[in-house]
């Protein structure tokens, strides 16, 4: 028996729209966030020259340390680099004599300047960690999201037939997949298989899922109840389709759920021997 659930293009899920919309927010952000660590310093340098001759150079220093600081808590170490090296040269051109020039005849200049240069480095590289956590922790709530949906669905009274069929989706929207189906024969031959603690193994090789991504083969999670074999997802991804490892130990989690709702099934007994 074969269950197989491939939504077409127009049945997206909200995951799927949520994630076009991220990336294209993501391909669009980066040229902002540059242009403003170019511009920005030079905008503060123009409202702040009149102030030149009265304001220390202290001063002057600290408002484009904030500056760095700000744009690199919301660009990238790129934007921050460059937002680092903007207000430098704005600083050593409009307040370091002789003004003009990228020569400064005062060592405190000197230091001062290399100072903002490094001080972008040091926020720009924190503020890119803080962010990857941050979105570590949505993709982890999101992972998350597919295993409750499923235990609602279980908790809710429905038909292992119906619990396999939402695993499916479920699977399909969590590791971007091409197709996925359920099946209770075995492989033809040996393939890529998803083991319990989420590694990817293709017989005796460990697939690299981390820098090669998912394999194009048809990539096989046994579904077990009781240490008794009741069948397999079939997944079909692009070539080098990138997931993490928590995703990976996220389809186990679903495929357990499967094997749980077909285990306490019983027409499905008959069903595991056909």
């Amino acid at each position: 028996m074969l269950l197989s659930a491939t939504p077409s293009e127009p049945d997206r899920t909200p995951q799927d729209w949520r994630g076009r919309t991220l990336a294209v927010a993501s391909a669009t952000q980066p040229v902002s966030v540059i242009v403003a660590a170019v511009v920005a310093p030079v905008a503060l340098t123009f409202a702040i020259l009149p102030l030149r001759s009265q304001a220390p150079a202290a001063t002057v220093a600290l408002g484009f340390a904030v500056l760095v600081s700000l744009l690199g808590a919301t660009g990238t170490r790129v934007s921050a680099l460059i937002a680092a090296v903007s207000a430098a040269l704005c600083y050593d051109i409009g307040f370091t004599q002789p003004y003009g020039s990228l020569a400064m005849s005062h060592p405190q200049d000197i230091e001062t300047t290399a100072l903002l240069l490094v001080g972008g480095l040091i926020v720009g590289q924190l503020s890119a960690r803080n962010r990857r956590n941050r979105a570590l922790v949505v993709q982890q709530s999101d992972d998350l999201a597919h295993v409750q949906a499923i235990a609602e669905l279980m908790a809710a009274g429905a038909e292992p037939d119906e619990v396999v069929d939402a695993v499916t989706q479920e699977l399909r929207s969590l590791l971007g997949l091409r197709d996925c189906r359920f099946e209770t024969s075995r492989p033809d031959r040996p393939g890529p298989t998803i083991d319990r603690n989420g590694n990817v193994s293709w017989g005796r090789i460990w697939w690299g899922v981390d820098t090669l991504g998912l394999p194009g083969k048809e990539i096989t999670i046994d579904v077990e109840h009781n240490q008794r074999r009741l069948g397999r997802y079939v997944l079909i991804a692009e070539p080098g389709t990138k997931v993490r490892r928590d995703q990976l130990l996220a389809a186990v989690t679903l495929a357990e759920q499967a094997g749980a709702a077909l285990g306490a099934g019983v027409p499905f007994v008959t069903l595991a021997r056909s």
